[in-house]
């Protein structure tokens, strides 16, 4: 017997005998016997209890649990010490407000109580990324201690679902902690598969297939939540309000969303630059095979790739178009958008 159905058979029970109880009290009023209106009553009783009770016994527990368990633990410990602070400050205002006359006396204590309450709760739940930053400053720690490892929340964005890799990088457990994808993000990233242009229709598809497998995928903690910042209609901006309401970490590849988060001070795992970390590292003056497989910019220039993507520009290697030769690195390069190294052919 399942939960729901025992509260509903208990609710169904329950609601019959006072339905049969009032069926009897009110069988003189109606002028009707008191066998018709018990009954009449107590079917309606029925009705109700196996109707209504799950709405104010099951279900409001069920969205109690849904949503402690879906806030993240810093969130929630700031608003409950936000509540905390409010009941605290309305405890203090209760007794002037109790010295007050009759009607005011009486229920004005408890209304301040309650609003202050939730005020509090209000305030620090939307001020927690800040709160818990000035905190981890106070202390002299960084904010970071409370989102890393197990316990982290990191939100995925439209454009690190486009390009894929995500659910290999989960895969690995390198991240930590669990993913979560904004509904405003899905709902972004199912606009671009509708697209009328064929590339960002097939690009758009591409990022619900990856979200599909990292949904199917048990072994990566994944989660789609609903909250939502209405009051910002940017897709890019309400996730880096989100970030900072819920004290969580983005990933991206969006350089601008980098930027933009960092200025607001949310932490940002950027895609582009562990590949480019993990990528091949050579030093000037170290060889390596190379296939020369295009023309470079400038004259003479060759250009290949390693396995990783990185490209490799071979000076006078435009004489070896197609072939596999053994060049020497004499620079590499770093940037924002990868690495990239020169080389020339080693000479035999």
């Amino acid at each position: 017997m399942t939960g729901d159905f025992a509260i509903r058979l208990i609710g169904t029970v329950l609601f019959g005998l006072l339905g049969a109880r009032l069926g009897v009290d009110s069988s003189t009023t109606l002028g009707l016997p008191v066998e018709v209106t018990s009954t009449i009553f107590a079917l309606v009783g029925i009705l109700v209890g196996l109707i209504l009770t799950p709405w104010f016994t099951i279900y409001p527990l069920r969205f109690v649990r849904r949503t402690v368990t879906d806030t993240p633990a810093e969130s929630l410990l700031t608003s409950l010490t936000g509540m905390s602070i409010g009941l605290l400050l309305g405890l203090l205002l209760a007794y002037p407000l109790s010295q007050l006359n009759s009607p005011l006396g009486n229920w004005l204590p408890a209304v301040v109580s309650v609003l202050c309450g939730y005020v509090g709760l209000s305030i620090f739940n939307t001020r927690a990324g800040e709160i818990l930053g000035l905190l981890g400053n106070v202390s002299g720690s960084k904010r970071t201690f409370l989102t890393t490892g197990a316990d982290r929340t990191i939100l995925l964005d439209t454009s690190v679902l486009i390009d894929g890799r995500i659910v290999e990088i989960a895969k690995t457990g390198f991240l930590g902690g669990s993913l979560i994808a904004p509904q405003f993000v899905i709902r972004e990233l199912q606009q671009i598969a509708d697209s009328s242009d064929m590339l960002r229709r097939s690009r758009g598809r591409h990022g619900l297939e990856k979200l599909k497998e990292l949904q199917r995928d048990g072994g990566v903690p994944f989660k789609i939540i609903e909250d939502d910042v209405v009051s910002i209609p940017e897709v890019d901006d309400k996730l880096v309000a989100l970030a900072s309401k819920m004290g969580a970490t983005i990933i991206t590849n969006d350089y601008p969303l980098n930027r933009i988060a960092e200025t607001h001070g949310v932490m940002v795992l950027n895609v582009n630059a562990l590949a480019n970390a993990v990528r091949s590292m050579y030093l000037p003056g170290e060889t390596l095979p190379i296939r020369v497989i295009q023309e470079g910019r400038d004259p003479n220039q060759g250009v290949g790739y390693l396995e990783d993507g990185t490209m490799v520009v071979v000076e006078n290697g435009r004489q070896y178009m197609d072939r596999t030769i053994t060049v020497k690195v004499t620079k590499m390069i770093t940037r924002d958008t990868g690495r990239m190294f020169f080389a020339e052919p080693e000479k035999t």
